[in-house]
């Protein structure tokens, strides 16, 4: 396991280091715009598999994945009026985007569901990552399932005990000020629903909605 300090004078390195080893099939542990997340290549069975290992998830489950724009995620899912709308709105930020998917895409987060959940948060090194990694990555919450969200490095690990031994690189920004996870609304259905609200509140969302 590799640890690197992110900080603003090396945002331009690390993104090119951290996707050879996303290539490679491994595992990052890395800081969002809301939590710190476990990204692997979103559509790689073999490393999603590790994934669901290290947070003992159900593989039945459907895992989010972060994009680096509207146009990148235009290549796996459908963008219709409502998500351009509240993609204007709030991206990049803390929304998740429940999408149908694009005929075809049938590994990694989309092997077993019509949708996928796009993510385009607001921060610098996310973005950058994602831009060189050139797909996109996943964007799950850095914690055992059903267990509780942690805001450090040192806590995650901790909660993860020998599981963390699996991490290929630990990207540590120190402790995020925002806890909440993303907003998640589900667009593959005839009227919107919000799945879960977090940074986001709902009548934020639903007001934005409301105008179409």
């Amino acid at each position: 396991m590799k640890f690197l300090k992110l900080a603003g004078n090396n945002l331009e390195r690390y993104p090119k280091e951290t996707s050879q080893i996303l290539r490679a099939g491994g595992i990052v542990l890395y800081p969002t715009d809301t939590l710190y997340a476990l990204g692997v290549d979103a559509f790689s069975d073999v490393a999603l598999k590790k994934l669901f290992a290290i947070k003992n998830r159900d593989a039945g489950k459907p895992v989010s994945a972060l994009f680096a724009d509207i146009e990148m995620a235009e290549r796996y899912a459908d963008i219709d009026e409502r998500a351009l709308t509240l993609a204007k709105a709030f991206l990049p930020g803390p929304l998740t985007l429940i999408l149908k998917k694009k005929p075809g895409i049938e590994t990694g987060v989309g092997r077993g569901f019509d949708t996928i959940g796009v993510r385009i948060p607001n921060h610098p090194f996310c973005l950058a990552l994602v831009k060189e990694f050139g797909k996109p990555i996943t964007a799950t919450s850095a914690n055992k399932s059903g267990e509780e969200i942690k805001s450090s490095v040192e806590e995650i690990l901790e909660q993860l005990g020998a599981a963390a031994k699996s991490l290929d690189l630990v990207i540590d920004a120190g402790v995020l000020a925002e806890n909440k996870p993303s907003t998640v609304v589900d667009i593959s259905i005839p009227k919107p629903r919000i799945l879960r609200e977090g940074a986001i509140p709902t009548d934020q969302i639903q007001k934005v909605l409301s105008n179409l």
